[in-house]
């Protein structure tokens, strides 16, 4: 029980901050108009209002309904495999949370506006430059944390599986 109730404070969390940082941005800045909150680091990081009907980061711009399909049943999907997942692990709830709510931040998005509204404008000058938003970042996050959990936890049974076969061993 525990961990659906960490699963949805990560969620919930995950899609508020994403959903209120839309809104200010939406209240705040013209598409595609620049601020700069932190001048010293201008070239590096900027705020940009933008439109992605894309998936996550601008990729595939035209594919935008196919994209709220697949978040609605990566939702579903993430929701299924959580039932299943192991109780013991620390942050599979957590990581679970910010990929499910950083999937419905963006799948709100669509709905309310037909486009996922990016603002976090990230560029190396002359290399790349991409604009993004919480949710993005809640979902690499999340997908990061989960592999990390998963190799920790092979890690861990490897170890217990050769500390008993050595104890089992003649000395």
């Amino acid at each position: 029980m525990l961990k659906w109730f960490i699963l949805a404070g990560s969620l919930t969390l995950t899609a508020l901050a994403d959903q209120i940082s839309k809104h200010w941005i939406i209240a705040n800045l013209d598409v595609y108009e620049t601020r700069q909150p932190l001048p010293p680091l201008a070239p590096f990081f900027q705020l940009t209002r933008s439109s992605n009907t894309g998936a996550a980061f601008g990729i595939l711009p035209m594919a935008g309904d196919a994209f709220l399909v697949i978040a609605l049943l990566i939702i579903a999907g993430l929701l299924w495999y959580f039932r299943e997942a192991p109780v013991d692990g620390r942050l599979a709830p957590v990581a679970i949370g910010l990929v499910i709510g950083g999937a419905a931040g963006n799948v709100l998005d669509r709905l309310q506006h037909g486009h996922v509204v990016d603002f976090i404008h990230y560029q190396i000058p002359d290399v790349i430059s991409n604009v993004s938003n919480l949710a993005d970042h809640a979902i690499v996050l999340g997908v990061l944390l989960v592999i990390s959990e998963s190799f920790w936890r092979d890690y861990r049974d490897r170890r217990i599986q050769d500390l008993g076969a050595n104890a089992d061993s003649p000395a």
